[in-house]
């Protein structure tokens, strides 16, 4: 049998052949394969508007009543960030840890962090007991995250990406019906007014709808709605009325809101309170008070003591008076300045 016959060179020149030095790469260059990823994402916030949206581009949930968490996952470990950019990591163990156990090797998840009531409601007063109050530093092992997007997935940024597409790559990785510290809030198939009266019929906050066809998108452009069933808002306490008969002898909160670069008094709130957290609240008050109130007052009460308009308390209300004060308020709780509050807008 006959040899083949040598194979000739492809390439025929006097010189040797080279290839050209290579360039270090520039780890900031656009089109690398995968993306940076980034310390920290301003989150999207939910618009609040009164009736549910129309139509199939809007998917619902429900809302939470909680803080807004960032859980990065990165190769060199787990950070926990707070909407407000503070870092909670050893906070929250139980989520941390549930972090950990997730396949991926690096990603943002965005989320609430709750902790539940007996009927399995979100609670924000059990959640900030959890952590010690406000201002506190107790870690919370009830904490839950209840996970609704996915902006960074193994070495790629979503935030681009459409809803429909975030949200299928979150449901492989945080699969529906876990008990994990980490779980999936999951988007329920129904009319939004229908979802509307059974979240308020079971004691619900209310409902969150999010186009389908959106991108991520930092801030309040309507891309996330939110509906209430009851009302609830921060609020600037900028007094208190005292009295002997009263939890810490907070007899009503003197409340304010925004009114372009003003306050504006809006009423007061006077139940709520649970004696060991209106102790704590008083003694915060305590430390800032003013000699003058931050608003307008025209009110007939006695005993009022003015303070300086630094903390924010979340309260629930059921609708306004024709002169614009808060009707049937109830005191929710403290806001931590980790959480990033803000105060009620008024038009």
């Amino acid at each position: 049998m006959a040899k083949p016959p040598p194979s000739k060179p492809l390439l025929t020149t006097d010189k040797p052949v080279r290839s050209r030095p290579r360039k270090p790469r520039d780890p900031a260059q656009p089109n690398l394969p995968l993306d940076p990823m980034p310390d920290r994402i301003e989150p999207c916030l939910a618009l609040l508007k009164p009736r549910p949206p129309k139509g199939r581009q809007w998917a619902f949930e429900v809302k939470w009543d909680g803080y807004r968490l960032a859980v990065h996952i990165e190769r060199s470990g787990v950070r926990i960030l707070t909407r407000g950019g503070h870092d909670w990591t050893g906070r929250f163990p139980a989520i941390l840890a549930a972090a950990k156990r997730l396949p991926v090797s690096t990603a943002i998840l965005d989320g609430e962090a709750v902790v539940f009531d007996e009927q399995g409601r979100s609670d924000f007063g059990r959640l900030q007991q959890s952590l010690g109050g406000r201002g506190g530093n107790r870690s919370s092992r009830e904490a839950v995250m209840m996970a609704f997007d996915l902006l960074y997935f193994d070495g790629h940024d979503l935030m681009e990406t459409e809803f429909t597409a975030r949200r299928h790559l979150l449901e492989g990785l945080v699969p529906a019906g876990g008990e994990e510290a980490i779980r999936l809030s999951e988007e329920i198939e129904a009319d939004g007014e229908t979802l509307l009266r059974i979240a308020c019929e079971h004691g619900l906050e209310g409902i969150i709808a999010k186009d389908r066809n959106s991108t991520y998108r930092s801030g309040r452009g309507g891309e996330w709605l939110k509906i209430k069933c009851i009302q609830s808002d921060g609020f600037v306490i900028v007094g208190y009325q005292r009295s002997s008969a009263a939890f810490g002898n907070i007899g009503a909160l003197l409340l304010a809101a925004r009114k372009g670069d003003e306050l504006v008094y809006v009423g007061s709130v006077g139940t709520g309170f649970k004696a060991d957290e209106a102790m704590k609240l008083r003694a915060a008050m305590d430390k800032i008070k003013a000699t003058k109130p931050a608003v307008k007052y025209f009110g007939g009460r006695k005993n009022l003591i003015w303070i300086k308009p630094k903390l924010i308390a979340e309260i629930e209300y059921r609708a306004w008076t024709h002169d614009g004060k808060l009707r049937h308020a109830s005191y929710k709780g403290l806001r931590d300045t980790a959480d990033d509050a803000a105060i009620l807008e008024l038009l």
